[in-house]
């Protein structure tokens, strides 16, 4: 077969049908259909299958994503899944909702000239086939000695503790909720990541032997030092998010009718506000919603407030277009369905009426200045610019800040912002404690997340020595050669003690 080259593979990415603006934004279903076979083995044709995959680097979970490609081409569906599942259980998740065009996407070698290659799309549609033919991973090492304790069900917690599941831990998971899958459930809108898939997902999960324990909020029913001393875990890993919304301290942010993005994602993802009266979370948003912030999660709010029944959705972000942080592609969606875009716009009041509930938001217009710290022009007030429009909601979407309680209950050292502070193997100022994801770095990406949990999966298994083929074989390091009384010097560092 001849080798393939950018000139002899399909040019065109392969279409992935959605459903139209004006019917999905009345829905709660989901917008993009997927692959189907056809489409993905044309997909499939456009990777070069490179000899040193960029991708791979790329992606924080190090999927072989080349692998996966050609066992697809070969339609060895079960072995591609297998090829994936070796980095993460949540594929049909990570295709829908990772940021793939600033990773692995970003610089595959085909974007050079043409689009590159649609791998989230790949990944998505080879989990909806895990899904549809129930297909699961296994573990083959049997159970060892180790119990080990995960604070968190979203996508850092379940990584960190699949990897460890499959290394033979026994491993419990501790939710606050009352259903698992963390931000996954609860901020991400169905019409972007189904409840029915991050259900088969989260399933695969306790395949693995994984006890998830719902409605336990750690910090408050015990803490992280009992979970140690006293609940017989032998190592931590806190995953457990950044869900404290923040606010711009304006005056009227007390009025009714205001409220964070987190609230109005929970209780519509989470309680189902959108299926009032079948449930009882009413959710009354009024005619007119205007969101402050433009990232990801300030787009699933206006999305949501759409399917809601409001009529008019503003965004009001104080930069343009162009330093949005959302993907490019749930902008275009946004569009689509009808919000307005207010750019150079920030906040400076809310005005209520009488009944001490939001009736207008007045803002100021803004022009870029100079680069800030972020690297982004800043934005500066123009004088004499105010401006005001009616407004029944008033959502605040412009970040997240850690939650206080496993700070104010356990000795773990933060940082100044509060977040918990780790060193580059993600442990903790407590011996056998690790943390990562959003509760370490602040509010970023899923798969990020998932690369922590992984990373400090791999410490947790080093500081309890639990031998893998990782560290067997592993290039030996400079300077420690050899071995002393048959155990690798690379490894001698490590020796589990227990104090009782």
């Amino acid at each position: 077969m001849a080798r393939k080259t950018i000139r002899n593979i399909p040019q065109q990415r392969a279409v992935m049908p959605v459903q139209p603006p004006d019917i999905r934004a009345h829905n709660f279903e989901e917008v993009a259909l997927g692959f189907d076979q056809d489409a993905a083995i044309l997909e499939s044709e456009r990777c070069l299958v490179c000899p040193k995959p960029a991708c791979v680097d790329a992606c924080p979970v190090k999927i072989d994503i080349p692998g996966f490609i050609t066992s697809i081409l070969s339609h060895n569906y079960r072995e591609a899944y297998d090829i994936m599942t070796d980095a993460t259980l949540l594929p049909a998740v990570c295709g829908r909702v990772c940021p793939q065009e600033d990773q692995c996407e970003g610089v595959c070698p085909v974007g050079v000239k043409f689009e590159p290659v649609a791998i989230g799309r790949l990944e998505r549609w080879l989990g909806d086939r895990a899904i549809s033919e129930n297909w699961h991973t296994d573990s083959y090492i049997g159970s060892g000695p180790f119990k080990i304790g995960i604070v968190g069900s979203g996508p850092a917690g379940m990584a960190c503790a699949a990897d460890l599941a499959k290394a033979g831990c026994d491993v419990t998971v501790f939710e606050a909720l009352h259903e698992p899958g963390g931000v996954l459930r609860y901020g991400i809108p169905e019409f972007r990541l189904p409840n029915e898939v991050v259900d088969a997902e989260i399933g695969n999960l306790a395949k693995l032997g994984i006890k998830i324990i719902c409605n336990t909020l750690v910090g408050r029913l015990f803490t992280i030092e009992q979970m140690i001393e006293e609940m017989g875990f032998h190592a931590v890993f806190i995953g457990s998010g950044a869900g404290t919304p923040k606010f711009m301290d304006i005056p009227g942010e007390n009025l009714n009718g205001v409220l964070s993005a987190n609230e109005l994602l929970t209780r519509c993802n989470l309680m189902h506000a959108g299926q009032f009266p079948d449930y009882d979370t009413p959710l009354q948003i009024g005619r007119r919603v205007a969101v402050i912030g433009s990232g990801n999660t300030a787009m699933d709010a206006m999305r949501v407030a759409l399917r809601l029944g409001a009529k008019e959705v503003h965004c009001i972000y104080r930069r343009t277009d162009a330093e949005c942080p959302a993907r490019l592609e749930e902008l275009h969606h946004a569009q689509e369905e009808g919000v307005d875009f207010h750019w150079l716009s920030a906040p400076v009041e809310i005005l209520g009426n009488d009944d001490s509930r939001v009736r207008a938001l007045r803002c100021i217009r803004m022009e870029l200045g100079e680069p800030d710290s972020s690297g982004r022009r800043r934005p500066i007030p123009v004088p004499d610019s105010e401006f005001e429009f009616q407004a029944d909601t008033v959502v605040y979407a412009i970040g997240t800040s850690p939650n206080p309680i496993l700070g104010q209950t356990s000795g773990l050292k933060l940082d100044a912002r509060g977040y918990i502070e780790t060193d580059d193997d993600l442990a903790t100022s407590l011996a056998g404690v690790y943390a990562g994801g959003d509760i370490v770095t602040g509010a970023a990406t899923v798969i990020l997340a998932m690369g922590a949990g992984r990373k400090a999966a791999q410490s947790i298994r080093d500081y309890l020595a639990i031998r893998d083929t990782n560290s067997v074989y592993s290039a030996a390091q400079e300077g420690l050669e050899g071995t002393v009384f048959g155990i690798d010097q690379a490894e001698r560092n490590f020796s589990p003690v227990r104090l009782h």
